[in-house]
């Protein structure tokens, strides 16, 4: 009989890969969230449209399920996460207590939680040649918006279920994940995504001149989210208990992803640097210990995830402005 897993925040970007990914693998998957997947059907056994901020869903969630992959979050790129977060910190901390709670006592024997490379300390990323991160780096504590500071809390109770309950916990820490399938427009769209965005506009209106925040120097490193899913299946049958990292080790500048982009539409770029939300200066991946345990790392290149990226959200701009309703952020 198929191991019943339950993938929340499966209406969203990665938790509808991985139950797409999940339910090849042979497992009988629920997938529950407070909205649809945007862009193509759920793969999910049973898709139930499900607020977790309130304990009696949680309860309905979690019922009959062995496996929990938490993926739930009220998140978005810098834009969003540095300007909500009161809603951030409230949200986020009443749908991973009452998880992990209800998880607890419907006997679910294995919760793997998303946590995030946000959870590392600010005074650790202040320069664009930053030293890559290592998960021991968590601490001391100083994450540098209440979405990481959620994110480090969780992690925390996660373990302490482990230790005075028994229930295995696995906990992953997501650097940039990105690909198609994803908010693309809006706002809570994250860096991969609206430069994507915006080449596409260029490209097809003419008017080859994009906007990006700062000076474009600050450094970050990418994940396609194929191999986000398959590492986050690997870490989940694995031993380890420990948080670990999930990302690639490849440091690139903003200017640099926007001159990828820009050769991957076949189009030159004028760039505009504009006052905006920027992050910390500088972040990547330490692998060492990803490599160490699951004797695996991530394999597709930023260039690959990023045409493919770059040509489904060609297709939707094209979509858009071919209805005539121009890109609400250009």
């Amino acid at each position: 009989m198929a191991t019943k897993v339950l993938v929340t925040g499966a209406g969203g970007f990665i938790g509808s890969h991985l139950a797409a990914f999940l339910k090849q693998q042979g497992y009988w998957v629920r997938g529950v969230d407070i909205k649809e997947p945007e862009f193509a059907r759920s793969a999910c056994d049973d898709f139930r449209l499900l607020d977790l901020r309130r304990w009696e869903n949680c309860l309905e969630a979690t019922r009959g399920i062995e496996e929990v992959y938490a993926l739930a979050a009220d998140m978005g790129g810098m834009g969003f996460i540095s300007a909500h977060h009161s809603q951030i910190l409230y949200n986020n901390a009443m749908i991973n207590f009452q998880t992990l709670e209800s998880a607890h006592s419907n006997g679910v024997k294995r919760y793997l939680y998303s946590s995030s490379a946000c959870v590392y300390p600010e005074f650790k990323q202040t320069e664009t040649n930053v030293v890559p991160l290592r998960e021991e780096d968590a601490y001391p504590a100083q994450p540098q918006d209440a979405y990481g500071w959620e994110k480090l809390i969780t992690e925390r109770l996660c373990t302490h279920y482990r230790e005075d309950y028994g229930i295995e916990t696995r906990i992953v820490r997501f650097h940039n994940i990105f690909g198609p399938k994803g908010t693309w427009e809006g706002g809570r769209e994250k860096a991969p995504a609206a430069m994507c965005r915006k080449i596409a506009n260029a490209k097809l209106t003419g008017n080859h001149e994009i906007e990006i925040w700062g000076d474009g120097e600050q450094t970050r490193s990418f994940c396609y989210i194929d191999d986000c899913v398959l590492g986050i299946h690997k870490l989940m049958r694995s031993d380890y208990q420990e948080p670990l990292n999930l990302g690639q080790d490849r440091m690139v500048t903003i200017n640099e992803l926007a001159d990828m982009v820009a050769g991957i539409a076949g189009i030159s770029i004028t760039k505009k640097h504009v006052v905006g939300p920027q992050g910390v200066r500088g972040r990547n991946s330490d692998n060492t210990r990803l490599r160490a345990i699951l004797r695996w790392e991530p394999e597709i290149s930023l260039e690959e995830g990023m045409r493919r990226t770059y040509l489904w959200i060609e297709e939707q701009v094209r979509q858009q402005i071919g209805t005539g309703r121009a890109s609400a952020i250009a």
